[in-house]
């Protein structure tokens, strides 16, 4: 079997270590993990946390997108694959400074990219496919006019951070990919030089760097952010930034060092909570207030962190008092199915309710659930220990298909 052909993060493992000639034992020990631990994600009986993916991937010694770049054949992909070669490709039309686009008043471009945004939030997932490509690059090409340069860069930044990253990110795009788009937006802001803007970049750069399992590196990255007075505008972005502070230390092994932002990061959102977002308004700068972080995202993360460390009894309790249908955003009620139904999939007798939970995600934003490689796991764990006649059998099956696995 060649690494292509694999459907789950289990399988991508084993044909490395095999490769490699590398015993269980010897990975196992080198990832901090048991030998039957490693062997039941190899088999498809255990859903890895990130936690234990970035650690397999060191003691790999290869990327973390190696392990979950997985392919998603139709039809979770859509045209989404189209629509992420058009984006690399703009970007590199970007780099060599011939972005291909038209030159537009700014007027005309802040209303795009505010429109584009607005449909980002309501996951009209398409719809942004089909148009992000062709802004980028009317975008950049105005920008090297030269005129309006200050405005024009924040929009940029606005762009690459609030929706190009985040399509990118739930399209199951490549980590290199994403990469280059928050370092762009990272240049752009470095060129403003507006303490604000670079904030915003610098957030979406040590985000991607956690993923990838790049801890000092992000750590300095946000250690190096200015954040704002904490105001109903900016509590959203601080509070973000400090329970991002929370996950990398326990994804890096220092758990003791989470509590503190975590909390921190849940007074901010729980002082000024979201019940309610009108429509979004033509960005003016790069959209720090943009950002959302309430009660709901607080009570998401902390359930995130217990899951990291392995106590998923302790994540499903306190999922258990998170209230997502009050979180305006669609996206956000979908984080929150993910990482329920990924913690009870982990407890013995709740694999019925993990499939409830995690097709709730699904027909909440389908493409974001069926193509992130954790669930699609998640999933194939679920298969491999479903009864016959479950009733959630049917529905776990239809999901496993939609998601290009073997069912």
């Amino acid at each position: 079997m060649d690494l292509e052909d694999a459907r789950t993060i289990g399988l991508a493992i084993w044909r490395v270590r095999d490769d490699r000639g590398k015993s269980l034992r010897v990975i196992a020990g080198l990832a901090g993990m048991s030998k039957d631990t490693l062997n039941r994600i190899e088999r498809g009986e255990l859903s890895p946390t990130l936690n234990q993916i970035l650690a397999l991937a060191e003691a790999l010694q290869i990327s973390v997108s190696e392990l979950t770049r997985l392919p998603v054949p139709a039809p979770a992909n859509g045209h989404t694959d189209s629509t992420t070669k058009a984006i690399g490709l703009a970007l590199d039309a970007i780099e060599a400074r011939h972005p291909g686009g038209m030159v537009l008043p700014v007027s005309a471009l802040r209303k795009r990219v505010a429109q584009i945004h607005a449909q980002a939030r309501a996951v009209r997932f398409a719809e942004v496919a089909t148009d992000l490509p062709a802004l980028i690059r009317d975008l950049h090409t105005t920008l090297n006019t030269g005129a309006d340069h200050g405005e024009l860069l924040d929009l940029a930044v606005y762009l690459h951070v609030h929706v190009t990253r985040m399509w990118l990110l739930r399209a199951g795009a490549p980590e290199h990919l994403i990469r280059r788009v928050v370092f762009l937006a990272l240049r752009l802001a470095q060129e403003r030089d507006e303490v604000g803007t670079l904030a915003v970049a610098g957030f979406s750069v040590a985000d991607i760097l956690i993923a990838g399992g790049a801890f000092e590196l992000s750590r300095a990255t946000l250690g190096s952010l200015t954040l704002p007075p904490v105001t109903a505008d900016t509590a959203g972005f601080v509070a973000l930034v400090t329970a991002c502070h929370a996950i990398a230390a326990v994804l890096e092994g220092r758990p003791g060092e989470a509590a503190a932002p975590m909390d921190a990061a849940a007074e901010i959102a729980g002082r000024f909570d979201v019940d309610s977002l009108g429509p979004v308004p033509g960005p003016t700068d790069a959209g720090m207030d943009r950002f959302v972080f309430g009660s709901v995202d607080a009570g998401t993360a902390q359930m995130r962190l217990a899951f990291e460390a392995n106590e998923p009894d302790r994540a499903v309790s306190i999922g258990q008092n998170v209230h997502p249908d009050r979180h305006p955003l669609p996206v956000a009620r979908t984080h929150y199915w993910i990482h329920y139904g990924r913690a009870l999939s982990h407890l013995r007798g709740r694999h019925d309710d993990a499939v409830r939970a995690l097709r709730t995600a699904e027909e909440i934003f389908p493409t974001m659930v069926l193509r992130e490689p954790r669930v699609r796991d998640t999933l194939a764990v679920l298969l491999r220990h479903s009864r016959r006649g479950s009733p959630t059998g049917q529905e776990l099956r239809g999901m496993a298909r939609r998601a290009g696995l073997r069912v």
